[in-house]
């Protein structure tokens, strides 16, 4: 069967750049959709998009579509026919749903049966249905109508080129109808520009100033800057979301060198790189110590004879906006930091719960109370928690929200705060999402730590517990933050103690009855998710949650212990013995006895095992203290011997009250010795 290459390109208005790669792709999955139904074979999909077009090239793609045949059953022929050998209402209703006459039917199988055979169509048929469907299906949220038209799609359309090999597929779509011409760049070749052949497609836009592959354009945008950036002796910032929208904005990108005035480096650099990159769209430079050069780069979308007049122009829009950075950062210098905290006796936190500086003093204590805790400065952190929520009134994180923590550290600097103080402004915001950074400062821990619990604790106290889909306050990022902190940084608070703290410091504004249990149970459900993303089985888990440790770090060294035992040989027996006994001692009425006394043994194995556990337990005793579970777990492992043996030979519900009580005492015991680190009788 003979193959061609498919070409069709749909021109339009600018499209928006954030959401080109999305319709490019989503137009690709269309057509390759349509093919698989339509049963035609090709060899390669290639997907083209830049400003003002969207385009799928297909190679070898199959020119006519192949025969095939339809298999209808029917309903048995016992059923078919009545005893008499008359169709019966199944049968005749068979053959009108197949649209022919009963005679036309197979009737020797055991059921009634339809063959049919379908004629394949010309692909060139076929083809103006496969596009238009996948350009219907395209995810616009919403489509614009144009002039008089009553078409409907993110931007007007303005041509439209289908080919299958060297001829037009002739059909019109979205209002343009199918040709061969395309148009070039905008302004360096407004003229149409005629697609020789879908092989031809890039090469012919090439000649005509357009690069239509957004790969190749970001290849050439990233390499040139990377170049321009090292002769400028610096480093380009290149976000990729950035990068992938500069690429979207332009059809020959042309990379060029600003600068702006040096005078502008004395205001924090994230503000001036947020306004540039946001706003502008600009690539900021950094020198070798991370520090803001004064130049940039812009990537123009021409090949301009005078590259000066760009880079002027460009130097000039943005001149207003550093100005504007530079005008906020010298009127916040003006006061103090601390003085911003009277602003904000007015802004409300949540109305139930007061207003943003009653929640600034609740962090300073619980922050200073959290410091004690963990080795840190109680009066930093008693600091920086009465400070922290100063620069969100500053006119800085008005203009620039971005910059709230980061200002606060400029100003705070400013005034002449410990070093640490002004650091645990901005780390109060860390993990900023999932994987980000943590704070590096023991202080930037404590308020980081104090201002999630607070959070929590009051909105949980008000009732507004986050559901499926919402969750306004983020309060599951907030838990999964106190965790990350806590185990990443090793860490030892009691969550206990804190969360308690914490909902003392609110008093009546909370309902304090259970609040502290159903905050803490909420924390460590999040560190369910955490350890599945890390491979670890849930029955660890649990077998460590069942003991409620306080503290996370522990929590986090208790599960790898539990891991590390469950690859022991022995773990599998010892985790099904430690479920028997839990059962056993579950049914046992009355309190278990807490003393073993060996004058109730009667069996060797009695003697042996208590003699074990004995051993065991001074043994792990110092291991426990020292919170060296892996190693304690690996001890108990040696336990396995003597309690198989001892259930070999040993009926725990012997007659003799005594008796029985004594070996309940001896399996708890045992128990109590894995208790000391999981309940391993929950590993599944």
């Amino acid at each position: 069967m003979s193959a061609q290459d498919f070409l069709v390109e749909l021109g339009t208005e600018e499209l928006p750049p954030k959401a080109l790669n999305t319709l490019a792709e989503a137009f690709m999955a269309g057509i390759d959709k349509g093919l698989q139904a339509a049963g035609l074979n090709y060899e390669t999909k290639t997907v083209y998009a830049a400003p003002r077009r969207l385009a799928v090239l297909i190679t070898s793609l199959a020119t006519q579509q192949p025969d095939r045949s339809i298999n209808l059953d029917g309903p048995p022929r016992q059923a078919a026919f009545d005893a008499e050998g008359n169709p019966t209402q199944a049968a005749l209703g068979f053959a009108k749903k197949c649209g022919v006459d009963l005679s036309e039917i197979d009737q020797s199988g055991p059921k009634l049966r339809y063959s049919q055979s379908i004629a394949g169509k010309p692909t060139a048929s076929l083809m103006p249905t496969i596009v238009e469907d996948s350009l219907n299906d395209l995810p616009i949220p919403k489509r614009m109508r144009w002039g008089a038209r009553k078409e409907e799609f993110v931007r007007p359309t303005q041509w439209l080129v289908m080919l299958l090999g060297d001829h037009i597929i002739d059909c019109t779509i979205l209002a343009q109808k199918s040709g061969r011409d395309s148009r070039g760049h905008r302004f360096h070749h407004p003229e149409s520009v005629r697609i020789t052949s879908p092989a031809n497609y890039l090469s012919d836009l090439r000649a005509a100033y357009v690069v239509a592959d957004a790969n190749e354009r970001r290849e050439l945008i990233s390499k040139r800057t990377e170049e321009l950036a090292t002769q400028q002796e610096g480093t380009a910032i290149v976000p990729p979301g950035l990068l992938d929208e500069v690429t979207a904005l332009v059809e020959w990108p042309v990379p060029l060198v600003c600068s702006f005035e040096e005078r502008f480096l004395d205001v924090p650099q994230e503000a001036l790189i947020t306004t540039m990159q946001d706003n502008q769209k600009y690539f900021c430079l950094l020198d070798a110590d991370g520090k803001l050069l004064p130049r940039f780069i812009t990537v123009a979308n021409i090949e301009s004879k005078d590259p000066q007049q760009i880079i002027a122009g460009n130097e000039k829009v943005v001149r207003p906006r550093l100005t504007d950075a530079e005008f906020f950062f010298k009127q916040d210098k003006k006061q103090k930091l601390e003085e911003f905290n009277l602003r904000l006796q007015n802004v409300v936190f949540q109305e139930k719960l007061g207003s943003v500086f009653e929640k600034a003093e609740r962090v300073s204590r619980l922050a200073a109370f959290i410091a004690q805790r963990i080795g840190g400065n109680a009066a930093w952190a008693s600091r920086a928690g009465l400070l922290s929520k100063c620069d969100l009134a500053t006119e800085m994180v008005g203009e620039f929200p971005e910059m709230q923590g980061v200002a606060g550290y400029y100003y705070a600097l400013n005034d002449g705060e410990p070093e640490e103080v002004a650091l645990a402004l901005n780390e109060q915001y860390m993990p900023r999402g999932a994987g980000a950074e943590l704070p590096t400062t023991l202080t930037g821990a404590a308020v980081a730590i104090a201002d999630k619990l607070d959070t929590l604790v009051g909105i949980f106290g008000i009732g507004m517990l986050p559901t499926g889909s919402k969750d306004p306050y983020a309060l599951r990022r907030a838990a999964l933050g106190v965790l990350r902190i806590l185990i990443d940084k090793k860490l030892d608070l009691d969550l206990n103690d804190a969360v308690a703290f914490a909902v003392n410091a609110f008093g009546t504004k909370v309902k304090a009855a259970g609040l502290n249990d159903s905050v803490l149970e909420f924390i460590f459900d999040r560190l369910r998710a955490r350890y599945e993303d890390e491979g670890v089985d849930v029955g660890t888990y649990l077998s460590v949650r069942a003991l409620k440790p306080g503290s996370a770090l522990d929590f986090d060294q208790r599960v790898q212990a539990v891991e590390a035992f469950r690859k022991l040989p022995e773990a599998a027996a010892l985790a099904a013995v430690n479920k028997r006994v839990s059962n056993l001692l579950s049914k046992v009425e009355g309190a278990v006895p807490t003393v073993v006394e060996a004058k109730y043994f009667d069996n060797a194995n009695e003697f042996s095992l208590y003699s074990a556990i004995q051993q065991a337990d001074q043994a792990v005793q110092p291991m426990a203290a020292a919170r060296q579970y892996s190693e304690s777990l690996a001890r108990l492992a040696a336990l396995r011997e003597p309690v198989d043996a001892f259930f070999e030979a040993v009926m725990v519900n012997a007659e003799d009250a005594k008796v029985r009580a004594n070996r309940y005492a001896l399996l708890s015991r045992l128990r109590g010795l894995f208790l000391g680190v999981a309940d391993i009788s929950l590993l599944g």
